[in-house]
């Protein structure tokens, strides 16, 4: 039940996924028919949100158990008395899920209109209000307290501050404006703050706008999967390559009880200060961050005594993850992706340099973690391929928990191979709507079920190094 158009790629983009999905392996494994209806499948459930929202719980300051209370009072306090369950994760301990509402159809549409850009609107799916800043154009004349609907410019072609757009846009919801369009658009620059508040989104997951800030982070269940594999403990020198914002790195402190050392870098300075925040935010005392290309953070001469961060000497960690830079074509939802296929490609090379660099870092007997939120084989299966080849002291290893499917085919890899990576496929569950009815008439059982399939699309793979040299 597909309610938004398929998602829309570049012309030499989508002749490059139509060959992945479409390799010599795969179609020997499903069958020619099978495997365009799953790569079908998948295109239609990239542009529509995963049908749970999912958000860890900071277990370093609340028990699960007093977060949910919290929450589920919450939600019906936003959902005006609505009772949708928060139910707790049976192999994520840490993990709390909210089932998403919609697609609501029967919505009526007002004739003022406000377009937002993409991103804003993907943000509005997953049950985000408008801010300011998001906001494209807003229709003549209206003043703060009117109804408005709500558009996503997903191709990008509206001009800022249009009073009427006829382009192509999606619908996402009605709401309340704020503010007026004068003082939206005021000549004075962009104001800041809460431009439209969402009262009927299409799809109803409920805003974490100030809600419990300390005590939960908004992850995508995949995303809390790989620090669970990574399985950090008290006392142990953990390395995040590519860390902001730090959903994974305040994890890993979180999972060691703030007991030893996380090392977080990224080279972006922005984006370190971020993580520095959320560490505060949350209370988490041993996680340094640093503002390091990942690529260039071996060294191959000893430190001075005092210098705690990057370069650092080879086999430094007893657990690295790297989260890989990549093509992030698993996020959803995205209507349009408008990257180059030079772009799509450029991550490989990126990708292999850190991995060499994290396996050199690694202690004799250590985990490297590798993951991406991307689909392609490129900078997934067949990185897997290539690290097994080029580094002999690597060695796959099963995955606790392993809730995603098993890797996809089309890389060389062997069955037992392909059984111990982790690939998060939405496309693994039809794609359908759920309202309140369905919901009440659901077993617990079958909901977890449909969150662990219907997420982001996402990629984990385990690696043991071992101890000869």
């Amino acid at each position: 039940m597909s309610f938004f158009p398929k998602i829309a790629f570049q012309y030499e983009v989508e002749e490059y996924l139509t060959k992945v999905f479409r390799n010599d392996e795969l179609i020997t494994a499903l069958g020619t028919q099978e495997a365009e209806n799953k790569y079908q499948s998948l295109l239609s459930h990239l542009s529509h949100p995963p049908a749970f929202t999912s958000v860890r719980v900071n277990t370093h300051l609340a028990s699960v158990k007093h977060v949910k209370k919290l929450l589920f009072e919450e939600i019906q306090k936003q959902f005006k008395g609505l009772r949708v369950p928060v139910l707790e994760h049976p192999k994520l301990q840490d993990v709390l899920l909210i089932p998403v509402i919609g697609p609501r159809r029967d919505l009526k549409k007002h004739a003022s209109e406000v377009i937002v850009g993409a991103q804003c609107g993907y943000a509005v799916l997953r049950g985000a209000h408008v801010y300011v800043p998001g906001i494209v154009s807003i229709s003549r004349f209206v003043k703060a307290g009117d109804l408005v609907s709500v558009y996503s410019d997903i191709e990008g072609k509206c001009k800022r501050g249009a009073k009427e757009f006829d382009g192509v846009k999606v619908f996402l919801g009605n709401g309340i404006s704020e503010l007026s369009r004068s003082e939206i658009f005021s000549s004075s620059g962009p104001l800041k703050g809460l431009g439209i508040r969402m009262i009927e989104p299409v799809y109803l997951s409920p805003s974490f706008d100030n809600v419990l800030p300390s005590h939960l982070f908004l992850q995508n269940l995949p995303s809390v999967v790989v620090s669970h594999i990574l399985n950090p403990q008290p006392g142990e020198k953990i390395l995040d390559m590519c860390a902001a914002p730090g959903g994974k790195t305040t994890h890993l402190a979180a999972l060691m009880h703030d007991q030893g050392e996380v090392i977080a870098m990224d080279k972006i300075a922005n984006k370190v200060k971020k993580i520095k925040q959320n560490a505060e935010l949350l209370q988490l005392n041993c996680i340094k961050a640093f503002c390091y290309d990942g690529t260039k953070a071996l060294s191959v001469e000893k430190k001075e005594d005092k210098q705690e961060g990057p370069p650092f000497l080879p086999e430094s960690f007893d657990r690295v993850l790297l989260d890989a830079p990549c093509s992030g074509m698993g996020q959803r939802p995205k209507m349009v992706y408008s990257s180059t296929l030079k772009e799509v490609t450029s991550y490989q090379p990126l990708q292999r340099k850190l991995f060499s660099v994290a396996v050199k870092l690694l202690k004799p007997g250590g985990v490297l973690v590798y993951s991406t939120c991307t689909i392609t084989l490129s900078e997934n299966e067949e990185q897997v391929a290539w690290a097994l080849k080029t580094f002999p002291c690597l060695q796959l290893h099963p995955q606790e928990p392993h809730i995603g499917g098993e890797g996809m085919k089309g890389a060389g890899l062997s069955l037992d191979q392909l059984k111990l990576l982790q690939r998060f496929d939405p496309s693994a569950v039809t794609l359908q709507g759920m309202d309140v009815n369905s919901l009440q008439d659901s077993r617990e059982d079958d909901l977890i079920s449909l969150a662990n399939k219907d997420c982001i699309g996402f990629f984990i793979a385990k690696f043991i190094k071992s101890n000869s040299k």
